[in-house]
Formats: C-alpha cells, sequence, structure tokens
C-alpha cells in the first residue's frame, strides 16, 4: 500500500448487514483502509496472515469459533494485530474472558460512527480502548472474579525499574500513553517505549492485560481523570 499511515483494519462477524455498515463507516475515514472480512472467528486467522491488519474488529458470539477462541488464536501469531472485540451488550461477560485473552479492547455495536473511526486509531496508536470508567469496572471484575491473585504470580514485576514500575500504575489507572505522559512528564514517545519494555517483561500482548497485573499488584491507584 502507498500511504504507510493509513490504518489497515480486518472485520469478522457473521452478520452482513453489520459487516456493510461497518466497512461504509470506516471506509469513509481516509486513514482507515478496510482490507478483509470474515463472517466467523475461523476465519481470523487465515485473514491476518493473508491481509496483513493493524487492527481487528471482531464480533464476541459467533456460530463456529467464537471471537474469544479466535483472539487467543491471533494473539499467538507473530506481530499480531490489535483487537477490538464487538458486543452488543455493555460489559458482556464474554468481552472480559476476550480482553484477557489478549484483546485490546471492546465497542458496543451501536457506536456512533465518529467514535468507531477514532476507536481504530487509538488502538492502532497502542492505547486500550477502554475509558477510565470502563476500565475500572472491568478491573473491579476481575479482583472479584480472582480474590486470591497477587503479585507473586507476576515474578516479571520484578524486572521492572522504578520509572517503568510508575508507567505500569498509570495504566492501570486507565490513563492513556499522552496522559501518562503528562502526569509522569515524560514525552509520549518516551511513555511508549516504556510500555514496550513492560510488555516484554511481564509476558503481555496489550495493555489491557498490563493493566490487570497492575490492579492485582496495587500499582494502578493514581487517580485516572473524570469523563
Amino acid at each position: 500500500m502507498a500511504d504507510d499511515s493509513v490504518i489497515r483494519v480486518g472485520l469478522i462477524d457473521d452478520d452482513s448487514l453489520v459487516r456493510a455498515g461497518l466497512a461504509m463507516i470506516l471506509g469513509a475515514d481516509p486513514g482507515i483502509e478496510v482490507v478483509g472480512q470474515g463472517d466467523d472467528g475461523s476465519e481470523a486467522v487465515p485473514l491476518v496472515q493473508k491481509h496483513r491488519p493493524d487492527v481487528l474488529l471482531m464480533d464476541v458470539r459467533m456460530p463456529t469459533m467464537d471471537g474469544i477462541s479466535a483472539t487467543r488464536a491471533v494473539t499467538a501469531l507473530p506481530n499480531p494485530p490489535a483487537i477490538i472485540m464487538l458486543t452488543t451488550f455493555d460489559m458482556d461477560e464474554y468481552v472480559f474472558q476476550a480482553l484477557e485473552a489478549g484483546a485490546g479492547g471492546f465497542l458496543l455495536k451501536d457506536t456512533p460512527p465518529a467514535d468507531l473511526a477514532r476507536a481504530v486509531h487509538v488502538v492502532a496508536g497502542g492505547d486500550a480502548m477502554l475509558s477510565p470508567a470502563v476500565t475500572r469496572r472491568m478491573l473491579g471484575h476481575f479482583s472479584d472474579s480472582n480474590p486470591t491473585r497477587s503479585q507473586e504470580q507476576h515474578p516479571g514485576l520484578d524486572q521492572l525499574t522504578e520509572r517503568e514500575t510508575e508507567v505500569l500504575g498509570a495504566v492501570g489507572a486507565g490513563l492513556s500513553n499522552a496522559q501518562i505522559g503528562m502526569r509522569l512528564f515524560m514525552s509520549e514517545a518516551t511513555v511508549k517505549a516504556h510500555v514496550s519494555k513492560i510488555f516484554s517483561k511481564l509476558d503481555c500482548t496489550n495493555r489491557v492485560q498490563i493493566a490487570i497485573i497492575a490492579h492485582e499488584a496495587g500499582l494502578g491507584d493514581i487517580e485516572a481523570p473524570q469523563e
């Protein structure tokens, strides 16, 4: 593709009308190109291997392979795309599982067009598509369902520098890279570099998983900005 700045997007949804609507909405953004579509989670890996999207929008519930299984399969690939889960229900139980499996965020299917396109840009840029309010609710869910999990189960935390630990706590509070930079007096590029190192040291595929670890370790206590 001639313009490397254009975000390549793949769509996986068993409803052809939903796919058509998403393709039309995203295609109207000059910074986004829909490069491939599929109607079941079983098509996710082949689509990624063939079209190499930067972002994959995928339904949670599909007949043959659901979005959770497909997310696990895609995130196991080398250099996987960022994944945004699509759901009809706010905070669907399946979405929690998908986020833990490696998805970078989730959106309701009735998300306004402008917000949908913005979500693709946000996730492609390395941030999670979860507002601070949603992040707090999500982390509360994981705490309630996993009350005995602790820092001992994340030995990679010992490998983090003091600065990386500060960034980890900020991610756990639901802050974006730009907000972390302002809070910790760093450039956004420096924040991204720290987050990348945290990914490696904690063996995570996205910042949602990082946020879960931060919360469990008691590091996500920075007050996030209100919406």
